[in-house]
C-alpha cells in the first residue's frame, strides 16, 4: 500500500511497484507517462527505481494515484497501456472519482492475429460493443477518433474467427464520386481503393496482409461501395456500412432492407461531416429518425470525450463546434 505524507498546502504520496519491468511499462519510455499526469494535473512527480512520489494538490494527486494504481493492475493482468489512454484515463476520473478502468478495459475483443486484445478505452465504447453482441442493427454517430468503425470491424473478424458467420461485407458511399466511378482511372478496384482506403487499414491492423488478401479473394471479406448492394440479399454476414452520413435516403433503405437470416448490421457516421449535395438530407438522420423505435436496433451516440486519437484531435473537434454553434 502507498505510504502517505502530508505537507503544508500540498498533499504528497509514495506509490511502490513491486515488479521493475511493469514499473517501467507504468512509466512509459523515458517516463513519458508520468510526464503526462505531471502536465495535466499540474503535479510534481520524482521516480527513485519503481518507486514515485506525487506532490501537488490533494484531489489531483488522488486523480494521480487513481491512474497509476489502475493501469499497473492492468498491466499486471496483460492488457498494455496505448497512446491516448493516459489523458483519457484523467478525463474520466476527474469527472467520475469512481469510474474503474479495470472493468472497463477486461471488456476485449479477442484476435488471432495480434499480439494483445481490443480493449475498449472508454464507456461509450464498452456500451457500443455491448449493443454490438446484443442487437442485429446497431447505428453509431460520433466525430472522428471515437472508434465507430475500428470496434465495428474489430467485432466482425472476432465473430468469423469464432464461425458466427460466413462472411464479412464491408461498405461506403463513394460520394466524391458521385457512385459514378466510371470517369476515374484504372480498373474497378483500383477506381473505388480510394474511397475504402480506411476500412482496408482496420483489417490490416487486425490480420496479417496475406490472410486479409486470401479472404478477399475468396470472397470471405468484401469491400465495396454502397452502390454495389442493390439487389442483394446477405445471408449469414456480418455488414457495416461506414461513413452512412454520406448515404442519401434511398441508399439507406436499400443498405438495410439486404440484411438477411443470421446476419448482423452496423452503421457508423459523423453527421458534422455531411458532405452530400445541399439541399439532400442524410440517410443516416432520416434512418435514425424513422426508426429509432424499432426493436431489434440499437442507436448509440459518442462525444467528443471519447476520442482516443492525439489528445488535439479532442481539441480541434470542440473548436469546430463552437465555431459552427456560434454561426449557425
Amino acid at each position: 500500500m502507498p505510504t502517505k505524507k502530508k505537507k503544508t498546502g500540498a498533499k504528497v504520496i509514495t506509490l511502490r511497484f513491486d515488479d521493475n519491468s511493469l514499473a517501467r511499462d507504468l512509466f512509459g519510455a523515458e517516463d513519458r507517462h508520468l510526464k503526462k499526469l505531471e502536465s495535466k494535473l499540474g503535479l510534481d512527480i520524482h521516480v527513485r527505481g519503481s518507486d514515485v512520489k506525487l506532490k501537488g494538490e490533494p484531489n489531483k494527486v488522488e486523480v494521480g494515484e487513481k491512474v497509476l494504481n489502475q493501469f499497473y493492475r492492468l498491466l499486471k493482468n496483460g492488457y498494455p497501456i496505448m497512446g491516448a489512454d493516459i489523458e483519457q484515463a484523467i478525463r474520466l476520473i476527474s469527472q467520475n472519482g469512481a469510474t474503474d478502468f479495470e472493468q472497463l478495459f477486461t471488456d476485449t475483443i479477442f484476435l488471432p492475429a495480434r499480439r494483445s486484445a481490443i480493449v475498449p478505452r472508454t464507456p461509450a465504447q464498452r456500451e457500443y460493443l455491448r449493443l454490438i453482441r446484443e442487437n442485429d442493427i446497431v447505428f453509431s454517430i460520433g466525430p472522428a477518433g471515437t472508434g465507430k468503425t475500428y470496434l465495428a470491424v474489430a467485432m466482425a473478424v472476432a465473430s468469423l474467427h469464432r464461425r458466427e458467420f460466413k462472411r464479412i461485407v464491408l461498405a461506403r458511399p463513394a460520394v466524391e464520386a458521385g457512385e459514378k466511378l466510371g470517369f476515374l482511372p484504372g480498373d474497378l478496384q483500383e477506381k473505388v481503393n480510394p474511397y475504402l482506403r480506411p476500412v482496408y487499414d482496420a483489417l490490416y491492423d487486425m490480420l496479417e496482409v496475406e490472410r486479409v488478401q486470401e479472404l478477399m479473394h475468396d470472397g470471405t471479406i468484401e469491400v465495396a461501395p454502397l452502390a454495389f448492394m442493390r439487389g442483394r440479399t446477405l445471408h449469414d454476414s456480418f455488414v457495416i456500412l461506414d461513413e452512412a452520413q454520406n448515404s442519401s435516403y434511398h441508399q439507406m433503405k436499400m443498405c438495410l432492407t439486404r440484411l438477411g437470416v443470421n446476419s448482423k448490421m452496423v452503421v457508423t457516421g459523423d453527421v458534422t461531416q455531411i458532405d452530400l449535395p445541399d439541399g439532400q438530407r442524410s440517410g443516416m438522420l432520416e434512418a435514425w429518425r424513422i426508426l429509432s423505435d424499432t426493436r431489434g436496433m440499437a442507436f448509440h451516440k459518442f462525444s467528443d470525450i471519447d476520442v482516443v486519437r492525439h489528445e488535439l484531435v479532442q481539441d480541434i473537434i470542440r473548436a469546430y463546434q463552437r465555431s459552427e454553434d456560434k454561426h449557425a
